[in-house]
């Protein structure tokens, strides 16, 4: 268990660089972005018999012990109600079910992600730090009693979990091998907030039941692709990715990329990175550009080269929608409305 040395260590201001790919991964797709495999490792929370915070929306009784995506422990000993997140790709799960967010890291222009900007500022979320640097100093001036970090991608702080675990209670999650709703209910157990995500996800899968009857689906399979041209890699949806899972509950059916096109790093559960060439054996009927409007996934369409893709000849290519790399409750809730605007009855 990682012991929680609280705060009277006030640490000297450190500053860790994390280098360019920081810079643009958070803020691009899966064609700008590197990550290393995440470890395996699922969640639960233990309560102990402590006296209950007494806060509103407090669920079973502290301390409680969070099992950390690395398979560590972290010992919560009240209800959080000061957070700060280190990784801007799980501050929107977080916002989506009103947990006490104090303030978070950017994406890598500096900014919030633009699908929850707005609701960060509402609640006055403050800004962590610069995308490429990383000041531990900034968030002990934060006085948190929750930090939360990710395990792998662009975003994250795992190798300074201990020195983060000075300042408070942290833990460690994987945003990429689950989706923002399996997210959102593994956060509220380590805040005790079980109930505010259900609701949030309960609403949301609402909201998708509703949409998905105003639809007509177009026959056959559908593909994802995060286009970049030729000499580049070309990710491809995994039916196990955030976004092709939305899709199937809105009524698609997804083509699964073939595993062997992955060309880049270990095996992924949400994506294969898939080279340019490969792009020519998508038999599926329609096609969504990741990161991209209708008018943006033109590219796709009009390249010569994929002439006789199957969605190219039916003139069938979408954009899933600007945000649509980085799947939340905002994000998502774009998405549905995109694929409302184009298949609505």
């Amino acid at each position: 268990m990682k012991k929680v040395m609280g705060r009277r260590l006030r640490l000297s201001a450190l500053t860790v660089t994390v280098g360019a790919m920081f810079l643009s991964a958070c803020a691009s797709g899966p064609g700008g972005e590197e990550q290393t495999e995440a470890a395996a490792g699922g969640t639960t929370v233990q309560s102990g018999h402590g006296d209950d915070s007494g806060s509103p929306g407090t669920e079973g009784e502290w301390p409680r012990t969070f099992t950390n995506a690395d398979g560590s422990t972290t010992e919560i000993p009240a209800q959080p109600e000061h957070i700060v997140s280190t990784t801007v790709s799980t501050t929107g799960t977080l916002l989506a079910f009103d947990a006490p967010v104090i303030a978070s890291a950017t994406a890598g222009n500096g900014e919030f992600f633009a699908q929850w900007d707005d609701v960060a500022h509402e609640r006055g979320v403050e800004n962590l730090w610069a995308a490429g640097e990383v000041d531990l100093e900034a968030v002990y001036s934060f006085d948190p009693d929750l930090i939360v970090v990710s395990i792998s991608g662009a975003d994250s702080l795992a190798d300074n979990v201990d020195e983060l675990g000075e300042i408070a209670p942290t833990i460690v999650v994987d945003y990429g091998g689950q989706t923002w709703q399996e997210l959102a209910l593994e956060l509220a157990s380590a805040l005790g907030l079980e109930e505010q995500a259900q609701e949030a996800v309960a609403d949301f899968d609402s909201y998708v039941a509703d949409a998905a009857a105003t639809i007509e689906v177009p026959d056959g399979e559908v593909n994802v692709v995060s286009f970049n041209g030729p000499g580049e890699n070309n990710p491809i949806a995994r039916a196990g990715s955030a976004q092709a899972e939305l899709l199937e509950s809105l009524g698609f059916t997804i083509e699964d990329p073939p595993v062997e096109w992955h060309s880049q790093g270990s095996e992924r559960a949400d994506f294969v990175w898939a080279n340019y060439e490969n792009l020519t054996e998508l038999t599926g009927e329609t096609t969504f550009i990741l990161s991209q409007e209708n008018e943006g996934a033109q590219a796709f369409a009009e390249d010569p080269v994929l002439a006789n893709v199957a969605s190219v000849v039916n003139e069938q290519v979408y954009g899933l929608g600007v945000n649509s790399f980085r799947i939340d409750k905002f994000s998502a809730t774009e998405i549905v409305d995109g694929v409302v605007a184009n298949f609505g009855g």
